[in-house]
């Protein structure tokens, strides 16, 4: 992005050559993303307003907030196909959304709690007809919706999962691709991704079985359905491996950990489609032993082992750790400009083919010995006066330049308040 910082590549620059990032380095880098996507969310507040013919610098009632408020959602959720200049184009996409159902009226929905919400917490009014609201209450409500589409829309993609779940009969966490693309037109989602776009992704099971499978988890946290972004990052079905990893990582404190230990932990470790304790299969902690065996008795938790055995765990939760050469596959800005959906006739094609019979030959683990430690700990060197120096410039450069966007936003508000019949074009960030 034109706008980030140059030190965020500085700093990347330094990760890479091996230096390591101190706890003040990914501090400050974290401080400068969140300015930068919150002066972006306020580009969009702003383009808001005016789309629906409203001076930002004007208090205006709670009808003009929902109205504002849910044009902020489409314009987030469209993210760079966003028009944020024809008003009359935009009152026509909110018009047909609202005529076409499908998640919109959810969408309305949560929008109102939010305003609800900070309404209940922030009544300065008497009486809910006096009730206005200014640009600083309207900033206030969309921070609270930006940070919670994420865990809103998850619901979304909790039903899918559960949808094609019910397509896989042996519990493994695939789906035979003949079962994928024949959902009856009565089904409430329809799978119409490339054979393709799903090898690419690492969704698509192409080993020893007559019939390749869409792994759940893989798809679940694939680019097409990521339902919004913006210039700085996506929102995606959220990772329920990540939330597992979470748990053993708390308990742990260390990069590697026993077998033993991690497999205790691991029995006692539930999630919406896998009850504990449990215990698991002498296959399943073997597999532990040699992981460990290969690492000096102990098993790395973020090496591509351990994620493949955990995909084994909960195969529905934590998707199987393909090796792939190019990593932007996995993010919708990579097929913005690509075909990842079949033709009508191709998808009728593949549904229509015989679904293979599994067998226990079939159903046995598939696993790869390829290994990956994607994170190590980084040798202890005496630090040259020019490196400290290095750092301190570089958090220095950071510092000013959250002092120059403080600005910049300042100046923002500053025009906000000025006259509405300077029309000026926003300088926005995609």
């Amino acid at each position: 992005q034109d706008k980030a910082p140059l030190l965020v590549e500085t700093l990347l620059e330094a990760k890479r050559g091996d230096r390591g990032l101190s706890l003040s380095d990914t501090v400050a880098m974290i401080a400068s993303l969140e300015r930068l996507i919150y002066d972006e969310s306020q580009h969009l507040l702003q383009a808001s307003y005016r789309l629906n013919g409203l001076a930002p610098a004007e208090p205006i009632t709670e009808s003009s907030v929902h109205e504002v408020l849910t044009s902020y959602l489409l314009l987030f959720e469209m993210g760079q196909k966003a028009n944020l200049t024809d008003s009359r184009r935009h009152q026509l996409l909110k018009q047909r959304a609202a005529q076409n159902g499908g998640n919109w009226p959810m969408l309305v929905a949560f929008e109102r709690d939010s305003v609800l919400n900070y309404v209940s917490s922030n009544s300065k009014q008497s009486t809910v007809e006096e009730q206005s609201f200014t640009f600083q209450d309207s900033t206030a409500i969309m921070e609270g919706l930006a940070r919670g589409y994420g865990k809103w829309q998850h619901g979304e993609c909790q039903a899918m999962k559960k949808d094609l779940m019910k397509l896989d009969a042996d519990g493994t966490g695939g789906v035979p691709v003949s079962k994928f693309y024949s959902q009856p037109d009565t089904a409430d989602y329809h799978f119409t991704e490339s054979l393709d776009y799903l090898r690419q992704i690492g969704a698509l099971d192409e080993t020893g079985r007559e019939e390749a499978r869409v792994r759940v988890a893989n798809y679940m946290s694939g680019p097409s359905n990521c339902i919004a972004s913006s210039s700085y990052y996506s929102v995606c079905c959220l990772s329920e491996c990540e939330g597992l990893m979470n748990q053993l990582e708390a308990k742990v404190h260390a990069p590697t950990v026993a077998p033993e230990r991690l497999l205790n932990m691991v029995m006692n470790l539930s999630s919406d489609t896998v009850s504990a304790p449990r215990q698991l299969p002498k296959a399943m902690q073997g597999r532990l032993h040699e992981i460990a065996s290969r690492n000096d008795g102990e098993v790395p938790l973020h090496g591509r082992l351990f994620a493949q055995w955990m995909h084994h765990a909960f195969p529905n939760e934590c998707p199987h750790p393909e090796l792939t050469e190019d990593a932007s596959v996995l993010t919708p800005s990579h097929w913005l400009d690509k075909s990842a959906t079949l033709q009508p006739s191709e998808r009728e094609k593949l549904a229509a083919a015989q679904p293979a019979k599994v067998t226990l030959e079939k159903a046995k683990i598939d696993w790869s010995d390829d290994e990956r430690l994607h994170a190590h700990s980084v040798p202890a060197k005496t630090r040259s006066t020019f490196g400290s120096v290095m750092r301190v410039a570089m958090q220095l450069a950071m510092l000013l330049g959250l002092l120059r966007m403080a600005l910049s936003s300042w100046q923002t508000a500053a025009s906000a308040r000025g006259s509405y019949e300077k029309s000026k074009k926003f300088d926005l960030p995609f």
